[in-house]
């Protein structure tokens, strides 16, 4: 079997993200999850490994906001409160935008263990919802150029196909313009 050819069964999502998904109604995603025998950490590999454009892979990626009056007070871990921002593979976020978003003082981005223990997922596993912890989400408008996007399902390993406006709503993602 290549990378390419992935075993396409309902157990490729990290178990912990496929109770979350189950619990959010959303099961019918799992049996569409794929699982690659090598990592997809980074949205160059993800693209690889599923034979699509680097722009389809949806990153999840944590920030951490110091200073911003429009962040609920969720529980701070580190420096700030953790913000998940959702962008397309081929794109970097701009830090400058998300602090304009969020009417934040700073923004940098989070520390891995503060990933991991906020989220309950690994960096270049993060899926886009199904967390530990609720934060808030924004999502770059780039995401819906596709059709379909690619998100992590829970694992370095995994990843699952979603409509770019089904994925950011289940996120409860606002739509912003952040990319750099």
């Amino acid at each position: 079997m290549t990378t390419a050819e992935s075993s396409n069964s309902s157990t490729a999502a990290h178990p912990r993200f496929a109770e979350a998904v189950t619990a959010m109604g959303l099961a019918d995603l799992l049996p569409r999850a794929r699982r690659f025998p090598e990592a997809t950490r980074t949205a160059q590999e993800a693209a690889d490994a599923i034979g699509c454009e680097l722009s389809q892979i949806c990153k999840s990626l944590i920030f951490a906001a110091m200073g911003s009056p429009l962040l609920e007070p969720v529980r701070e871990l580190g420096e700030g409160v953790p913000v998940l921002v959702l962008m397309d593979g081929a794109s970097r976020v701009d830090l400058d935008l998300v602090r304009e978003e969020l009417g934040a003082q700073k923004v940098t981005r989070a520390k891995a263990d503060v990933v991991r223990e906020f989220t309950g997922y690994a960096i270049g596993g993060v899926p886009p919802f199904g967390h530990a912890n609720k934060t808030r989400v924004l999502a770059d408008r780039s995401l819906l150029a596709h059709d379909t996007v690619w998100a992590a399902a829970g694992s370095p390993y995994a990843v699952f196909p979603m409509g770019p406006k089904e994925l950011i709503s289940h996120a409860g993602a606002a739509l912003v313009d952040v990319r750099a």
